[in-house]
């Protein structure tokens, strides 16, 4: 069989792959996954001082009528709030820059530690999803991270399947979604520490046919803060990373932004997460932070799993 066929780029901080069934649709599939993530950047990064998030930001305490694209990104971020009881909360801002986390990740430096910032909580964003209109009170900043590239990922992989009339798989820093027909045997998705080298790794092969699935890790994304080495996962209850518990976990769900929100939240629930998931029914693969693993749900011990 040939193909799939395949494309990537640095965005968002991160790797951004295409991988499409039908050899023509690969360079309008990759276009499109550019101009839609330029528009993403340009609306959510937190980093940015020309996007709209901060502009949100510098208007606190006013109502202000967002973009579409924002409002959106804003609605999934609340709903990931609310399904996880805030464990996946993106009011916490605040609490990533006194971390360091203040920058793109590139850029960020050790330095002396810092007081931590529990999250306001998400009862300080109004929103208004039928009019999009936002009103931040003073000292709330958000912080999408935990769920944009998620919701990226799932848009522009059913855009682009619904454009080209073929299987679609779009893979952002480990957030993966598809849409379409799947190629024959269906996608071969590695599971490691780091999306960028998880098909070196050690780890397992699965295949994916459809929804999403999604790696969240406190290996990779590291940095100094005093005598610590913190990362960029934090419990927003206290401000602070989430506890060692898990190195990763990779969820399956019907959607890549559900399997990124599962993943976040059990990071940041440590022992609880097993059963959490379990009573969800999400198929899931837990790594130690000394390397034992432990799955849930049915996650395939014959390396295959189908995320519906």
């Amino acid at each position: 069989m040939t193909g799939p066929y395949s494309a990537e780029f640095p965005a968002l901080g991160t790797t951004a792959r295409v991988l499409v069934t039908e050899e023509a649709a690969l360079g309008p599939a990759t276009a499109l996954l550019r101009t839609r993530l330029a528009e993403l950047d340009q609306a959510c990064s937190r980093f940015r001082t020309d996007s709209e998030i901060s502009a949100l930001h510098r208007s606190a305490g006013r109502e202000v009528r967002v973009s579409p694209l924002l409002a959106d990104a804003l609605s999934a971020a609340l709903r990931a709030s609310w399904l996880t009881g805030g464990l996946v909360d993106p009011t916490v801002g605040g609490s990533m820059a006194a971390l360091g986390y203040d920058r793109d990740f590139a850029s960020v430096a050790d330095g002396p530690e810092l007081s931590p910032v529990p999250a306001p909580g998400t009862h300080r964003v109004l929103f208004d999803p039928a009019t999009r209109t936002v009103v931040l009170l003073r000292g709330v900043f958000l912080d999408l991270g935990a769920t944009a590239k998620a919701f990226a990922a799932d848009r522009t992989a059913v855009e682009i399947a619904r454009r080209a009339g073929c299987g679609v798989l779009v893979n952002l820093g480990g957030d993966l979604a598809v849409h379409g027909p799947a190629p024959e045997g269906g996608w071969q998705v590695a599971i490691g520490d780091d999306h960028a080298d998880a098909a070196d790794q050690s780890g397992p092969t699965i295949t994916l046919t459809s929804g999403g699935l999604a790696t969240s890790g406190v290996a990779r994304r590291t940095w100094r803060r005093g005598d610590r080495t913190v990362h960029h996962i934090v419990d927003p209850r206290t401000g602070k990373p989430a506890g060692p518990c898990w190195r990763t976990v990779s969820v399956a769900a019907k959607s890549c932004l559900d399997a990124n929100t599962a993943s976040t939240a059990s990071v940041v629930l440590g022992t609880a997460a097993p059963d959490w998931l379990t009573s969800r029914g999400l198929p899931a693969r837990l790594v130690s932070s000394r390397g034992a693993v432990a799955t849930t749900a049915g996650w395939p011990q014959d390396r295959k799993v189908r995320a519906s």
